[in-house]
């Protein structure tokens, strides 16, 4: 599928430039496009063996040919049919005696027909006097059905020829095969083989020269029932009192059972086939108005020549480099409106084959050639896509929060360039000392790596459980914060609670590190951390370019959070906290102020605080009276607070000690 803009940036951001591309086999879109074109081609040059195909290509034939409902051509033949008005109105029982057919060759002559057919088999003799009639009514203007049938048994296959009376072709009477071939579906389409065919035969009657046709060639419909000009047998008898005058003038004249309710194709009928135009009315044609169809067909030269297996094969090879083209680049919604455009399009195309040229090019292998490549690559883009998610959550989840990778997983368009202003706890973490660590493993960068690497997989851990989002690293650093994009509503505490378990963390880390150093016999590293946390209004977002950005946040709050960070080590203590920070956790944690610092850009010095375990109130108005007398710059090296101070809050011996050297000027004392 066509990836949203923020799916593909983000992309971007976590593969870089070239994006992800699964492996071999298709470890480019080009080669998948190339696999799954000549796959498509490989599967239809097997499929359009099979007889179900040929079904298939007919059947679209069926609705090509017939989609605007072609009417009979100017100057073809007339049906007389033998419907119900006149088994009324002559009230005679079927069939009828042939001396009413003798009247009727008459009258029709009279009435200046040029040829005239029945189809009706007169193979068995009748009355002599009905015989004679119809014998003395006969002429080579006149063609007699006869019909052809294969019987297949185990022992032979025997082919069965019934032709009219000797007395009626001694008569001068013309033969036609009036039978005709049925495909694997009940549907008539092509043209009967026959030198003698009816319609051929009436042709020949008629004065004129059937035009040659292919073997294979399929019948173009014109229209359902009764679409031919039909008047009843009993008007025929006479039409100088029922039809207009010279209503047969130099017409062929076809006459056969016609019943003027065409009968439903699941009822089936006598003499009714399906043909083409079933498809749309579900009726059945009488054989005499099929026999006429087939006149005009050889009359015209309009029957339909199926196009050369080549070019079937050449437009399918069209059809799936068109479809290559399409989606040679994306998928996407517009993937299956490209799909209902090739299907009109390759109908139109054949359509078009049969009106200009009288050749029926299928649509069936073009459009399942261009469907087939288009879902295919579709299917791979749709899979691959879901891989790229997996791999945009994993890649995500070791920044940030698995609610934010979620997120943005399901709704991507939250990855456009922008950002809100939200209040954050912004935390800063750093190794104390870790430029010199680095400078005495210079020599062995990928022992410094995995150092790094067993550094801040805990310590991102910590954060990620406590519902924090890494911002970025910054070498051994770690920025984070809490409170976006999702709403936490305690989120200075669970700031505050991170870098608690962070310190834990990295004292679990020494140990191990210990342990491992006296097995080696080697030195180790101590490694200690400072970490500086504030509260306050930031903008977060999505900052960076178009090709690239990070979720981040930038504002005042988050100079504070990285020079609290940085001065933690001026003040002996892990862990410095923002004025407000302070005042939202004082409720879980016991806070005490340190000092109050300057930040470059503010004008008023800011309260800086740390926690401290329980301590008594005595304790800590002490300290406050402790601060009081500093900043009031009436405190002495010797002041009692010096020694009682420590030993009620240890967590607190470096702050006082470094106080008193302030104080003093002695780094001993």
């Amino acid at each position: 599928m066509n990836e949203p803009s923020g799916r593909s940036e983000v992309r971007r951001a976590v593969f870089g430039s070239a994006g992800y591309r699964p492996g071999w086999p298709f470890s480019s879109r080009p080669v998948r496009v190339v696999v799954l074109a000549l796959a498509a081609l490989a599967i239809l040059s097997l499929l359009t063996r099979l007889p179900a195909w040929k079904l298939g290509d007919l059947r679209a034939f069926d609705y090509i040919s017939t989609i605007d409902s072609p009417e009979p051509p100017a100057g073809g033949p007339v049906i007389v049919a033998i419907d119900e008005p006149s088994l009324a109105e002559i009230n005679a029982q079927w069939p009828w005696p042939r001396q009413l057919h003798g009247r009727l060759i008459e009258a029709l002559r009279a009435a200046g027909a040029r040829a005239i057919g029945l189809d009706i088999i007169m193979a068995e003799p009748s009355t002599p006097e009905n015989d004679a009639a119809i014998a003395a009514a006969v002429g080579p203007d006149v063609v007699l059905a006869g019909d052809e049938t294969l019987i297949k048994t185990p022992q032979a296959d025997q082919l069965i020829r019934t032709t009219p009376m000797p007395q009626l072709t001694e008569a001068g009477a013309r033969t036609g095969i009036a039978s005709i071939e049925l495909g694997g579906d009940g549907i008539f389409r092509n043209i009967p083989r026959y030198g003698d065919g009816f319609a051929a035969m009436l042709a020949v009657a008629a004065g004129l020269t059937p035009k040659a046709l292919p073997a294979d060639a399929l019948i173009q419909s014109y229209g359902p029932a009764r679409s031919y000009p039909t008047v009843s047998y009993y008007q025929a008898l006479d039409p100088a009192n029922f039809l207009p005058p010279g209503f047969f003038k130099d017409r062929v004249v076809l006459v056969g059972l016609s019943l003027q309710n065409a009968p439903e194709i699941d009822k089936g009928g006598a003499d009714a086939f399906a043909t083409p135009f079933t498809v749309h009315t579900g009726r059945l044609v009488p054989g005499v108005e099929i026999q006429a169809t087939i006149f005009d067909n050889l009359r015209l030269g309009s029957a339909i020549d199926p196009a050369d297996p080549l070019l079937n094969g050449a437009c399918i090879l069209a059809a799936v480099l068109v479809a290559s083209l399409a989606v040679w680049r994306t998928t996407g919604w517009h993937t299956f409106g490209f799909c209902l455009l090739s299907l009109l399009f390759f109908s139109a195309v054949s359509y078009a084959g049969i009106r200009l040229t009288s050749t029926y090019v299928s649509p069936l292998g073009p459009t399942l050639g261009f469907i087939g490549l288009a879902f295919g690559q579709t299917a791979f883009d749709y899979a691959e896509e879901r891989r790229n998610k997996r791999q945009i959550t994993r890649a995500f989840s070791q920044y940030i929060s698995p609610e934010l990778v979620r997120r943005l997983s399901d709704d991507p368009s939250q990855l456009q360039l922008g950002g809100e202003t939200r209040t954050l706890s912004i935390l800063f973490s750093d190794v104390r000392g870790f430029t010199t660590i680095a400078e005495t493993m210079k020599d062995d960068p990928q022992a410094l790596t995995a150092l790094i690497n067993r550094l801040l997989t805990p310590l991102s851990d910590v954060v990620m459980d406590h519902g924090g989002t890494i911002d970025k690293y910054i070498g051994d650093c770690i920025m984070a914060f809490w409170n976006a994009p999702l709403d936490d509503p305690d989120h200075a505490i669970h700031a505050v609670e991170a870098a608690i378990a962070m310190q834990k963390a990295l004292a679990e880390l020494n140990d191990h590190l210990e342990e491992e150093s006296k097995l080696r016999g080697r030195p180790h590293h101590v490694l200690r951390m400072g970490i500086g946390i504030n509260t306050g209004d930031c903008v977060v977002g999505n900052m960076g370019s178009t090709r690239r950005f990070d979720y981040s946040c930038l504002g005042d709050s988050v100079n504070l959070a990285s020079r609290l960070e940085g001065v933690s080590k001026n003040y002996g203590v892990a862990l410095l906290l923002g004025e407000e920070t302070a005042r939202r956790v004082a409720g879980r944690f016991t806070t005490v102020e340190l000092d109050r610092i300057t930040v470059k850009g503010r004008t008023l010095p800011s309260p800086v605080f740390t926690l401290v375990k329980a301590a008594g109130a005595d304790v800590l108005a002490e300290h406050e009276a402790f601060l009081a007398r500093r900043y009031a710059r009436t405190l002495s090296p010797l002041d009692p607070a010096f020694e009682r101070l420590p030993a009620a809050m240890p967590e607190l011996d470096g702050y006082y000690r470094i106080m008193r050297q302030q104080l003093t000027g002695d780094p001993d004392a």
